[in-house]
């Protein structure tokens, strides 16, 4: 067979645009090569409906293994009793588990997309809006989330589950004082904790695990796994909202959420994608992966503090995590611009929208920033800084081509410091 030479060529360019470039997605991370090796493996060929020894085709035994061994990391990683890795993304983790829990219609609350939440917390143009009943919550002026407006309108809508989490979030979450108003109103509360997970992994942030029924994932983004969803339970239980299977039986709460994922959501899972997953669940174990959290959250201080210190308005005033949200009006540039600009200097950032933000959400008056990936890249609390440096010299001379050009060619030199994927060639 001839090799697809125009694919592997856009695959290549692929591989020089991140090499070459700052990535300060919040979302994105590099994985590790043997991350990657293992996706490109032969699980990629196997049909395997259903769950280890529950297999709807022959031929499971080995992929049974592979995601037996996920399972049991994934549980020490989280000191979990069930987990399901099989979701395809975190959006597909948690449409089962709305799936497992929410009849359509019924009432749910999440944090407003427009003050750092996600589509499937609620957005109308997504499932969660369209199938369920949302009501949100939002933050503060100061941009910490209004837990005293999620207390009232808890109390006065009693949803049926509460969702914590975000997409745009640069603070910790207070878990236990949202489970205590959901006991109040008899509310399921869930935690999306696919930006902070890696952290929290590590005992570096909040444990939502403690004071939350269900809490889902990605695999990537702090967890620097292959892309892919996860679902979780600390303690398995028998579920008090009388929530029964579709031929109408109680069940525990896994089994609930296993249905949800297959058949209910989902056919075949991915069983190379799988494979990557226990690798990097292998490697979230180790002691380096400790370090790497810590020196993620080091960067961000001092990536915060830089942009403060130039005169930039970040929401909340500062970060908890991995990611800072910067509200651009007082520089006199769009989210959109900055990112387009940005990109020109092969700086990568994404714009986006700020509490109460007067601009639409294809334009926006902010910007997200994240350390994960240029700490996997090995860079410390003196590169954010120059960093930092750098984004501000392209904003404030976001007409001048020649300083862009300028900018663009110190990231390149720059991130030459750091080899990404040396083995590749």
């Amino acid at each position: 067979m001839q090799k697809d030479n125009l694919v592997f060529d856009l695959i290549k360019k692929e591989l020089e645009r991140q090499r070459n470039g700052i990535e300060l997605i919040a979302s994105e991370n590099f994985t590790s090569l043997q991350v990657m090796q293992a996706m490109g493996t032969v699980p990629t060929n196997k049909y395997a409906e259903g769950y280890p020894g529950k297999r709807y085709y022959g031929g499971c035994e080995v992929v049974d293994e592979i995601e037996n061994l996920a399972i049991d990391r994934l549980k020490k990683i989280f000191n979990c009793s069930w987990t399901n890795v099989q979701p395809h993304s975190g959006a597909s983790a948690n449409a089962a588990v709305f799936l497992a829990v929410m009849k359509p219609g019924e009432k749910f609350m999440g944090l407003d997309l427009s003050m750092g939440g996600h589509l499937t917390h609620g957005s109308p143009a997504n499932f969660s809006g369209k199938t369920y009943h949302a009501i949100h919550y939002g933050v503060t002026k100061e941009g910490i989330v209004d837990y005293d407006q999620l207390e009232a309108r808890a109390r006065a809508e009693k949803p049926k589950m509460i969702i914590c989490g975000a997409s745009a979030y640069s603070r910790d979450w207070n878990y236990e004082r949202i489970r205590a108003v959901a006991d109040e109103v008899g509310a399921i509360v869930f935690a999306d904790i696919a930006h902070p997970a890696g952290l929290i992994a590590k005992g570096l942030l909040n444990d939502p695990f403690e004071h939350c029924h269900i809490v889902s994932s990605t695999t990537h983004k702090t967890l620097r796994g292959p892309r892919g969803g996860i679902i979780m339970l600390r303690n398995d239980f028998e579920n008090p909202w009388g929530i029964k299977d579709p031929k109408g039986n109680l069940r525990m709460m896994s089994s609930l959420l296993d249905l949800a994922v297959f058949p209910g959501s989902q056919g075949g899972p991915l069983e190379h994608v799988i494979a990557a997953k226990a690798v990097a669940f292998g490697e979230i174990l180790s002691n380096e992966f400790a370090l790497y959290g810590k020196q993620i959250l080091a960067n961000a201080q001092v990536m915060a503090k830089a942009f403060v210190n130039r005169g930039y308005n970040l929401i909340s005033g500062g970060t908890d995590n991995h990611l800072m949200l910067i509200d651009l009006r007082n520089k006199g540039i769009t989210g959109k611009k900055a990112q387009e600009t940005l990109d020109r200097a092969h700086i990568t950032v994404n714009r986006n929208s700020v509490p109460f933000d007067d601009k639409s959400p294809f334009v926006t008056s902010g910007m997200r920033l994240g350390v994960p990936a240029v700490t996997t890249r090995g860079m410390k609390e003196e590169h954010m800084e120059m960093v930092a440096a750098m984004i501000d010299k392209v904003i404030l001379n976001v007409h001048d081509d020649k300083t862009v050009a300028d900018v663009r060619v110190k990231v390149k030199e720059m991130m030459q410091q750091f080899p990404l994927y040396p083995e590749l060639g």
